[in-house]
């Protein structure tokens, strides 16, 4: 840190058994946006314990505490709890309620990893806001805590001074946003190249392969529906269409869709052209309009909205950034 950089104060809440990586990635990332030619900003990083002792994390790691909840009074620039297999006990903490909704008000912005989102919701921060976490508690978050709207595909989520992330590895994700909201894009992008995180993701992105979600339905009819709507992309997916190859109204399989998948048919179907065309696009080999048409968009504009959409990026800026080499000779448009 340099005598003309601001320092932005940052605690880090670890419940007992957090995930190291919900802790040390966003530290090692803050940490680094310090180190940047021309950064304006410094992160002083505090790593805060809710019971004496080190704190043992999932992995076994221990991890000693800068200080505990208790002994802070005063308020962080910016506050973000991490995600532990123990969410559920953490929720219930009532100390630690009571210093998350007593310090909140006092805190520019606030924010969880993965199922620390759970904390948050039991502390009324959630409350009337969007909201993320790990796909896998997603379904879990919004049935405690209905009052809560989450949004269980993204990979962070921002409601005013409230911030939310995925699982794990998203809590870089979000920490690269509040750099860039603080320091601008230049200094986000270093931060990444310098951990070697090679694709910053857009909030909005998708936590996962719609073909996992396929994978883990456990509605076996709806399993074999998600099977044909992947292997058939370029066909007429509308839901009236999806409806009747289901043998069920429209109104049943939205029902459907949104108990099993947490997503609307035409969404789903929408995300999986999207992650298709991406791999297209990576790859080199067909022109913006073939994949468009080949992927089911129908036109380069419907593909080109739905990019902006879930990736906020066009599909020429996309395979400028993502497309691997291209073989001497191979000519690719880069489109719109």
């Amino acid at each position: 840190m340099t005598m003309d950089q601001k320092t932005i104060t940052v605690g880090l809440v670890a419940p007992r058994k957090s995930q190291a990586l919900d802790v040390v990635g966003p530290a090692d990332a803050f940490a680094q946006a310090g180190q940047v030619r021309g950064a304006r900003v410094a992160y002083r990083v505090t790593l805060l314990g809710t019971e004496p002792g080190p704190i043992t994390a999932a992995s076994g790691i221990r991890m000693l505490p800068d200080r505990l909840i208790g002994e802070v009074s005063e308020p962080f620039d910016t506050l973000l709890v991490a995600g532990s297999p123990d969410f559920e006990e953490g929720s219930r903490d009532p100390e630690l309620l009571r210093w998350i909704a007593g310090i909140a008000p006092r805190t520019r912005r606030i924010g969880s990893i993965c199922n620390g989102a759970f904390v948050l919701a039991a502390a009324g921060l959630l409350d009337g806001r969007r909201a993320t976490t790990h796909w896998q508690f997603a379904k879990q978050l919004a049935e405690m805590y209905p009052k809560a709207h989450v949004e269980p595909d993204r990979i962070f989520v921002r409601d005013g001074n409230i911030y939310s992330s995925a699982g794990v590895t998203a809590g870089i994700d979000l920490v690269l946003a509040l750099i860039e909201q603080d320091c601008g894009s230049a200094v986000s992008l270093a931060v990444a190249r310098a951990l070697v995180v090679f694709l910053r993701r857009p909030g909005g992105q998708s936590q996962f392969s719609v073909h996992l979600q396929a994978q883990l339905t456990e509605h076996a009819h709806l399993g074999q529906v998600l099977d044909f709507v992947l292997d058939n992309l370029s066909a007429d997916l509308s839901v009236a269409q999806i409806a009747r190859r289901a043998g069920v109204s429209e109104r049943s399989l939205t029902r459907l869709f949104h108990d099993e998948l947490r997503t609307s048919p035409g969404r789903f179907v929408e995300v999986a052209r999207v992650e298709a065309a991406r791999g297209l696009l990576e790859a080199g080999h067909l022109t913006i309009q073939q994949i468009a048409y080949r992927c089911g968009f129908g036109s380069t504009d419907t593909m080109r909205r739905a990019f902006l959409r879930h990736l906020q990026t066009a599909p020429g800026d996309y395979r400028r950034r993502f497309q691997a080499p291209v073989v001497a000779g191979t000519a690719v448009d880069q489109g719109p």
